[in-house]
């Protein structure tokens, strides 16, 4: 199918063939008819993406700023690996589109096959033959509206959400600044609700539109717009300004205080500048809104992905209400959107319509995408290197997920290591073809399956979301696939069940990402400790840092919290170091639940703590281990440098940057597949790691 990407390298828009993704849990497979463009949003994203590594960095000042903590507290080196791999991600554009459903997933009971549906979101309606959307995402298009009509239906509820924050009372005073596509839908929804509307634009065209579209008075901004605002008002003035316009000048809301009564209220739609002038917002007491794109729910991931509404009488109007709301406006005829359309485009012709939109020769409005009313082949694989693959002398992987992690870290170091990187499986089909094109993968897919099934791979590397982490081991154990799995194993007790019982019939190995035991700075602080019948102490604490609680890690759902996510690499390296099984725990939180100190008892009566600390500042050094025994000290600080003592003898081991064993820890593990050994890990290991991770999230 074709799927429209910018990317984000050089810029450039791109027409690519992608295999069809795969429904999931709580989403439904749309076959899109329409995707309309959201030129002022869509502009500025490719106006960004075109720019050199200097001007996305102007741009976007804030990511400079976590770039530069990044380099302070991992290395300039690690930093580099990790703007390159995000700058040469493909870009998904659009976020609202209409089509027909193909197909639902699994608890998907609001949508059937043949629903004809408004899709938003961005990353999910995108400008795609066909699209994966959630289903509070997804709403039913009323009869006697076109398709085309509906492929308006998000951009119409940002325009909907920016009225509900003003809140408007009928043959109240409007004021709207910006006469774009979202500013002449706001116009006839303010007019259907009855209030009196004053419209301030640069645009003669757009003004005489909205006239059209019954606006009581506009103007230029050229003109006196506080004389002409009190002629209109009887010297009343404006009860709320909605501004719709996109430029970095504060002109536009300081000029709204000047149109506006006493303790009128502002509302912010479009991307301005928001240097106020204090004395008049004071004096009139003026209220500033921000709009939130589409409504309540936008970017909670409990609403939009795992598909938990808001009770209507807390939450009226969410998100998915107000596309069918919007819709319903359409249908009833108190709004135009076919007046809108300046532009349709084939979808083969993509690069064109983006052409014509910076350009910006034309007089643009509405840009619509259409598609061919037949659903193209359903192709679930992507081939990019037809070949055969020997499977005596090499390991065929196939890859499922690739996050910025796995591309920055893992598939670096699977190149030139006796690897046939044979097929990559990603939710997001483009990236799946970006990344197979990258790192010579011979063919790409939206759809798991097709890698664990497939005869030539032989073993798999999970690198998904760690919620997805145990189903997709089980899979792939029982079909007697090597497994390396990103860390955790697992997020609850009964998946490690599951796993045990798996492991106990299949033919295959299995691997967690464990990296730190497999360091350099590891092997030689294992050698320098030697062989002992003494029982040890260490103390490893972990400077983790702050993480805001919408952090998809901290998710209970998707992440399993940081003791879960990441506390198990520290829990693993205490039974690396001691190499003795785990007898006993004790772990207390202090403040918020993950800033926690787990203390462990092992067999050998060694006692080890782990301080993981998320209240100390993050441009500190992340890690340090201190183990003590036979009156040895050994210490790793950052995995950059480590320290031995002895008698009064000191010894240094430094490396080039952080080494915490990303590379030998996947040369191991090759290895030992090559060589038909056991796991660099044992099996019981992992599971006894994995355990007592669990139990120290539960303290």
């Amino acid at each position: 199918m074709k799927h429209v990407v910018q990317d984000f390298k050089d810029g450039k828009i791109k027409v690519i063939e992608t295999p069809i993704p795969s429904v999931e849990k709580g989403f439904v497979l749309v076959k899109n008819y329409f995707s309309l463009i959201s030129v002022g949003t869509e502009r500025a994203t490719v106006s960004v993406g075109s720019k050199n590594i200097i001007g996305k960095a102007k741009a976007r000042p804030d990511l400079v700023k976590k770039v530069i903590d990044t380099m302070k507290k991992e290395g300039i080196l690690s930093t580099l690996k990790k703007i390159q791999s995000k700058i040469e991600e493909y870009k998904l554009l659009g976020y609202s589109t209409s089509g027909i459903v193909i197909d639902v997933g699994e608890g998907v009971r609001e949508f059937k096959i043949g629903d004809r549906v408004s899709c938003g979101g961005g990353n999910y309606a995108v400008h795609a033959d066909i699209v994966k959307v959630p289903k509070n995402l997804c709403v039913k298009i009323p009869k006697n509206l076109s398709l085309e009509e509906a492929s308006f239906g998000t951009v119409g509820a940002i325009a909907l959400q920016g009225i509900r924050q003003l809140s408007p009372n009928i043959g109240e005073n409007v004021g709207l600044i910006g006469l774009g596509l979202i500013g002449l839908i706001i116009l006839q929804i303010l007019k259907a609700n009855g209030c009196r509307v004053f419209c301030v634009d640069i645009n003669r065209k757009n003004l005489e539109l909205a006239k059209r579209f019954g606006a009581d008075m506009c103007s230029t901004t050229d003109e006196d717009l506080r004389m002409k605002v009190k002629l209109f008002t009887d010297s009343k003035y404006l009860d709320g300004v909605i501004i719709s316009a996109s430029t970095p000048s504060s002109e536009p809301i300081n000029q709204s205080a000047q149109l506006l009564r006493d303790r009128g209220k502002v509302i912010i739609l479009g991307n301005i500048g928001m240097s106020i002038e204090r004395e008049i917002f004071y004096m009139k007491e003026i209220s500033i809104y921000l709009s939130r794109s589409y409504g309540p729910g936008r970017y909670d991931p409990n609403y939009e992905e795992k598909g938990i509404d808001y009770p209507i009488g807390y939450v009226r109007w969410t998100e998915n209400r107000n596309i069918e709301s919007f819709l319903n406006l359409i249908a009833e005829k108190k709004v135009n959107v076919k007046e809108l359309i300046t532009h349709r485009f084939n979808i083969e012709d993509a690069i064109d319509a983006y052409k014509t939109i910076m350009e910006g020769k034309e007089r643009i409005l509405g840009v619509l995408f259409q598609y061919p009313e037949k659903v193209p082949d359903e192709k679930k694989v992507y081939i990019l290197k037809e070949r055969e693959y020997d499977k005596k002398d090499k390991v065929n992987v196939g890859i499922i997920g690739a996050g910025n992690f796995g591309k920055t870290f893992i598939l670096p170091n699977l190149l030139n290591n006796n690897v046939n990187l044979v097929g990559i499986s990603t939710q997001k089909v483009a990236n799946a073809i970006n990344v197979a094109k990258k790192f010579g993968i011979g063919f790409a897919t939206g759809d798991y399956y097709e890698i664990i099934d497939n005869d030539d791979i032989d073993t798999i590397f999970v690198l998904t979301r760690h919620d997805l982490h145990a189903k997709i081991v089980i899979d792939a154990l029982k079909r007697d696939k090597n497994v390396f799995v990103e860390k955790p194993l697992a997020l609850n007790l009964n998946e490690i069940e599951d796993i045990k019982r798996v492991l106990n019939k299949t033919k295959g190995r299995l691997m967690v990402g464990f990296n730190r035991r497999f360091s350099p700075h590891s092997e030689r602080l294992k050698n320098f400790i030697g062989v002992s019948h003494n029982p040890l102490t260490a103390i490893y604490r972990v400077n983790a840092g702050f993480l805001p609680e919408e952090h998809w890690l901290k998710d209970p759902d998707f992440g399993g919290g940081r003791i879960i996510g990441e506390g198990c690499h520290f829990i693993d390296y205490m039974r690396f170091i001691t190499d003795s099984p785990i007898k006993e725990m004790y772990a207390k939180s202090s403040g918020e639940k993950d800033n926690k100190t787990i203390l462990l008892h092992f067999e050998d009566d060694s006692i080890c703590s782990i301080h993981y600390i998320t209240v100390g500042d993050r441009t500190f050094p992340k890690e340090r281990i201190e183990v003590f025994v036979d009156g040895k000290i050994g210490i790793i600080d950052d995995f950059k440098i480590s320290i031995f003592t002895q008698n009064g003898k000191k010894s240094l081991f430094k490396t080039r940057g952080i080494s915490k064993g990303y590379k030998e820890e996947i040369d191991f593990f090759i290895n030992s597949i090559l060589k038909g050994e056991k796991s660099p890990i044992k099996p019981e290991e992992i599971i006894e790691v994995s355990e007592w991770t669990i139990k120290a999230d539960k303290f």
